[in-house]
């Protein structure tokens, strides 16, 4: 740096005086730190989890609806079959799947996320984890689960049930299989997809094949159990699985 470009100061004296604006940790710069800590914090609590599986689903779900008794029972379900299962460690049907986990002695992980209106983590997580960026926290339901089991949900649910199916899409994860538990809650998705965007050519007749749709708990394992297995068979010795 040359004539008005040279500063006035070192990096070591803007680092050691404390006088002066706070804005500095706003900037982009520094959230670059902040996303990076993210990331390490979750890798270094989640690299040892073992085998897990994802569910997702609605933070609205009242304890007495049918959904919530559908998510107590897969969570013991994926506990039964080997399987820790990870939620966004809200309220609703990811306390409904936690709980289950947690009074089956299965390892019950909660991710959450940094919203003026959440209440924290649920009481049935024994492995918390909270974030600040969305996309930190997805990278995490990823990369530490061999699949995705879907409760009804709203937006957030519909947000992670399509990013998973595009990563499933465009390779950026291998043999991920993702379950819509309740048909009658989904069907009319899967009848769009396959009435609107598979007509007018916007998806291929194949992509349907990337989702799975039961109402049935044991079923919706079962296809994360076969497909471990068919990846057990294929899969060259200590080679990977999911994202890059």
């Amino acid at each position: 740096m040359r004539r008005s470009k040279v500063p006035h100061e070192t990096t070591d004296q803007r680092l050691l005086d404390s006088r002066g604006s706070a804005d500095w940790v706003h900037t982009d710069p520094w959230r670059v730190m902040r996303i990076q800590s993210e990331f390490v914090e979750g890798f270094g609590a989640l690299a040892e989890l073992g085998p897990a599986v994802s569910v997702f689903g609605s933070a609205r779900t009242q304890p007495h609806d049918p959904v919530y008794a559908l998510g107590e029972r897969l969570g013991a379900g994926l506990v039964a079959a080997g399987y820790a299962v990870i939620t966004g460690g809200g309220p609703g049907a990811m306390e409904a799947a936690n709980k289950g986990a947690c009074e089956a002695g299965g390892t019950s992980v909660g991710l959450g996320i940094e919203l003026p209106f959440e209440t924290g983590l649920n009481e049935y997580v024994d492995l918390g984890v909270n974030f600040r960026y969305f996309f930190a926290r997805k990278t995490m339901f990823v990369k530490y689960a061999q699949g995705f089991v879907v409760l009804p949900g709203g937006f957030g649910t519909l947000d992670e049930v399509f990013e998973a199916i595009t990563l499933v899409q465009t390779q950026k994860v291998t043999s991920f299989p993702i379950v819509l538990l309740g048909s009658g809650y989904w069907q009319g998705l899967i009848d769009w997809l396959r009435g609107s965007a598979l007509t007018a050519g916007t998806i291929n007749a194949e992509d349907l094949d990337l989702v799975s749709v039961t109402d049935d708990v044991d079923e919706a394992i079962s296809v994360i159990v076969e497909s471990d297995r068919a990846l057990a068979r294929d899969e060259p010795e200590g080679t990977g699985t999911h994202a890059e």
